[in-house]
């Protein structure tokens, strides 16, 4: 143990050895914060857990929920200095319920955001669901076009995920919004996506419908080359499809949606079953 190491440690323990003696149950939080920040730079990471979780209960005791929220949020880092992501889920959720409760909703997207950016690597599923939690925070504070950032996000996710079906969803959520605050540009470029998510589940139909709606919001290049690739699926060539799903500004798009594109079945001998699927979905 490092001479700084120990004296952190000795300073962690006088802390605690006051805390008994602290004046009120606010007081006695912030000694057991300071406390749980010494151990963390002496690298005593339990122990470090431990103070954080009495700190937050004293802030509980005294409804600074605010506070309590904070400290969790250290908790958090700690999972990620000592590779626990999977415990993050549990801690950075009551952060986001405490500032919600202390009636900072910015504060809980930001702490929704930054566990799904700290997660998104290694666990994408644990990311989805804050990045889906941000978004349902901000909405409610009619937020649209934070909202719009935490959807697309929730989007890409979903196609990295392979989730198809929940994709187009929110792809179309995410249209809504972008309409809303008349980002039309990105609007033809998520009407690209929508459609390559369409395609890779088959369904030609529902392909069409969407550009039929939403297409007049695609620039000049975006249409050709949707026209062109819907026209390729109607008539079962393969040859086209593959041009089209090759073609610059798709290569160039998002990476999750540029990746898909590369994995978009061929309209070989499909037609008759996407059709079936399209009338079947109708009825």
């Amino acid at each position: 143990m490092s001479t700084l190491d120990a004296k952190k440690i000795e300073e962690a323990e006088a802390l605690i050895g006051q805390t008994d003696s602290a004046a009120n149950e606010y007081a006695k939080a912030g000694m057991y914060f300071k406390a749980a920040t010494a151990y963390r730079v002496a690298k005593s990471f339990d122990k470090s857990k431990d103070c954080f979780l009495k700190a937050i209960d004293c802030y509980e005791n005294n409804k600074s929920w605010f506070h309590a929220a904070k400290s969790y949020e250290q908790i958090i880092l700690l999972a990620k200095e000592t590779d626990k992501l999977s415990e993050v889920e549990d801690y950075a959720n009551k952060a986001c319920c405490l500032y919600q409760q202390h009636g900072s909703p910015e504060a809980a997207a930001a702490a929704m955001d930054k566990a799904a950016k700290m997660t998104e690597s290694k666990h994408p599923d644990l990311a989805l669901g804050f990045y889906k939690r941000a978004l349902a925070v901000v909405l409610i504070g009619d937020s649209t076009h934070q909202a719009s950032e935490f959807a697309s996000k929730v989007s890409r996710i979903l196609v990295r995920l392979k989730k198809y079906e929940e994709a187009t969803k929110a792809l179309k959520k995410e249209i809504s919004l972008n309409l809303q605050t008349k980002s039309y540009g990105q609007v033809g470029r998520l009407v690209v996506a929508l459609i390559l998510v369409q395609l890779t589940l088959e369904d030609y139909v529902d392909a069409k419908k969407t550009f039929k709606k939403w297409g007049n919001r695609c620039d000049p290049q975006e249409v050709n080359t949707l026209q062109n690739l819907l026209k390729a699926f109607d008539d079962e060539d393969p040859e086209l499809a593959t041009k089209m799903l090759a073609s610059p500004f798709i290569r160039h798009m998002d990476v999750e949606y540029a990746l898909l594109s590369k994995d978009v079945p061929l309209p070989q001998g499909n037609r008759q079953m996407t059709k079936n699927g399209g009338d079947n979905a109708a009825n």
